[in-house]
């Protein structure tokens, strides 16, 4: 079957075991035995590739980053991953209309640094923004930091090119501000974590770089009530607010261990990020910040990242800190309406005590995003029996199995319990247009037919 690939396509194909080892494995505990790896020369050889795939009805996982925390870019036994590491340049960039056209395995935070001299950004910044690829974030509509203010990735991708399961290549979107011509596929495709085809350009918005853009940390009382101290802060005018972040006690001491980290010790923490014109404004919008916190915030303790992207790659590495010292656990990613945010947090921990297991919580708190981590052997039937608990918890609760790192093959069993049977029969239709053979990350996203909502 090698020697038929290698007569397919122009790109790298590459089948030696130790070499392909790697792309076995994606950041969660899963892992899978790729056939081969192929690194596709353009469009035209994806093309191929995909026509190869039906003809011998190998599976096609995409791959960037490998960051996906849910099985997204594991590789079923005997598939091909399709390589789009080398696929990182900037092609285009349009000061005037807003906009950068890139490659998909470009990573998020290399395009941030290759716009700086146009005195622009790309706003979401999921955690893993130091490796992570704009591919992978729209593959699961990633979010990050930044998403209080201005949302996931699906609010900030203009166009995409790809290759669909049928081997036909399709342009999504539209540069244009403002579109009515039917229901909207680029949505459609954002999210399907490359089920329905391989993307192989992307053109996302972007907007002005702030003048000033601090990151401010503050101490909070171990019994702050979160969803009411994010409401009082949503509400203050002219705040200049992106960011609310939360670190548990326990995490947040984690993150600090052997790192220099100006913060205090002992209490949970808010992150925020305050924007402003000027030095003087931002000044002003942390004092209110601050003012606003009240009760709620713990005395001393309180530090300020003159430049808020030295906070946010720091908070990025939480969850690697507790990879580190823990292994592999049970990391899941939920959200609630934010007046039950409480609610859930309380719930994971009873979780946590029934279990009788370590527990650690971090959440992008302005959208109700929680992350709860349970130090348990993922492959274990406590931890399965944890993470059947921690999404149903948010179902009940009125919230979702997962806020942005998609669903992967961890969370394909429960995706029935929140869209319903008739929702999850759409899904399949849709992916049977775009994939009828198959062949595009199968065992991924989509539950079994026989699934039903409880």
């Amino acid at each position: 079957m090698r020697s038929s690939l290698e007569r397919a396509v122009r790109g790298r194909v590459t089948t030696d075991g130790t070499a392909i080892a790697p792309f076995a494995r994606d950041a969660s505990h899963l892992t899978g035995r790729p056939l081969a790896v192929v690194a596709p020369k353009d469009a035209d050889d994806v093309v191929a590739l995909v026509r190869w795939a039906r003809s011998h009805r190998t599976p096609l996982v995409a791959r960037g980053g490998g960051t996906s925390l849910d099985g997204e870019s594991v590789p079923p036994d005997g598939g091909v991953v399709v390589d789009f590491s080398g696929w990182f340049r900037l092609l285009e960039v349009d000061p005037d209309g807003l906009w950068a056209r890139v490659q998909p395995g470009m990573v998020n935070h290399e395009l941030q640094t290759a716009l700086l001299p146009h005195g622009l950004f790309y706003p979401p910044n999921p955690g893993s923004w130091t490796a992570s690829t704009i591919g992978g974030n729209v593959g699961t509509n990633a979010s990050g930091m930044r998403s209080f203010r201005y949302g996931p990735t699906r609010a900030w991708v203009r166009e995409v090119e790809a290759v669909l399961g049928t081997a036909a290549r399709v342009h999504l979107g539209s540069r244009v501000a403002k579109r009515s011509v039917g229901p909207d596929l680029l949505q459609l495709f954002i999210g399907s974590e490359g089920t329905l085809g391989l993307a192989t350009e992307v053109t996302v918005r972007l907007a002005p770089v702030p003048a000033v853009r601090h990151g401010v940390v503050l101490p909070l009382l171990p019994a702050a009530r979160l969803g009411p101290l994010v409401s009082r802060l949503s509400r203050l005018p002219e705040s200049g607010l992106s960011a609310v972040e939360y670190l548990d006690r326990g995490c947040a001491e984690a993150l600090a261990e052997g790192r220099e980290a100006p913060w205090a010790r002992g209490t949970p923490l808010l992150l925020l990020e305050v924007e402003a014109s000027q030095p003087n404004e931002a000044e002003r919008r942390v004092e209110r910040l601050r003012v606003a916190v009240g009760r709620d915030g713990a005395s001393g303790g309180a530090a300020l990242f003159e430049d808020a992207d030295e906070l946010w790659t720091l908070r990025g590495k939480s969850g690697d800190v507790l990879l580190e010292r823990y292994g592999y656990h049970v990391r899941e990613d939920v959200a609630v309406p934010l007046a039950r945010v409480d609610a859930l947090a309380s719930e994971l921990r009873r979780i946590a005590r029934r279990e009788r297991v370590p527990f650690f919580l971090f959440a992008h708190l302005g959208e109700g995003s929680l992350h709860p981590n349970y130090v348990v052997e993922p492959t274990t039937r406590a931890a399965a029996r944890i993470r059947a608990s921690v999404l149903r918890a948010a179902l009940r609760l009125g919230g979702t199995i997962s806020a942005e790192h998609g669903v992967g093959r961890l969370k394909r069993p429960f995706l029935a319990e929140e869209l319903g049977p008739s929702a999850v029969d759409l899904l399949w239709a849709v992916k049977h247009a775009c994939d009828p053979d198959g062949i595009l990350n199968p065992g991924k996203l989509y539950p079994t037919r026989s699934v039903r909502a409880r």
